[in-house]
């Protein structure tokens, strides 16, 4: 046995059936396609959600929504987060790069404190946004909110 004589074991294989090869190999005439209709003609191809001629669910389906091009979204930061990180990491001024660096917040998001929880230690406190709550702990606690 050679590399040139290896073939696969007899009726393991099975040839491709040969359609639209004349009327004698007996899948000529239609080619196996049925007869007329768009199924049957060449470059046939359904449409992205073709439902046979009835109404598709995209057009069924009222629009509705609106995506506000200009809206600002910011991500939330509680007082109860500031309070830990200044019991965990002994920080006293916290800006965005701080909590960057504690993996809170990605470089590019905006930053609003919001006033969840307690706080206790006295905090320098930069943000792009406070709430009205998180700015009255921020100042009871003697510490300072600026707004950047």
């Amino acid at each position: 046995m050679e590399l040139n004589n290896l073939t696969p074991a007899k009726g393991s294989t099975k040839g491709r059936k040969r359609i639209a090869r004349g009327q004698g190999s007996g899948k000529g005439g239609t080619a196996t396609r049925g007869h007329k209709g768009a199924k049957s003609r060449s470059g046939y191809s359904k449409k992205i959600g073709f439902e046979g001629g009835q109404m598709p669910l995209q057009r069924r389906v009222p629009k509705f929504g609106f995506k506000n091009p200009t809206r600002v979204e910011y991500k939330g930061i509680n007082v109860s987060t500031l309070q830990s990180l200044a019991d965990n990491k002994k920080v006293s001024k916290i800006d965005v790069e701080t909590l960057v660096q504690f993996g809170l917040i990605s470089k590019n998001d905006l930053v609003k404190i919001l006033g969840n929880g307690d706080l206790a230690a006295k905090l320098e406190v930069e943000a792009h946004a406070f709430s009205k709550s998180a700015i009255e702990k921020i100042e009871k606690a003697e510490g300072k909110a600026t707004k950047l």
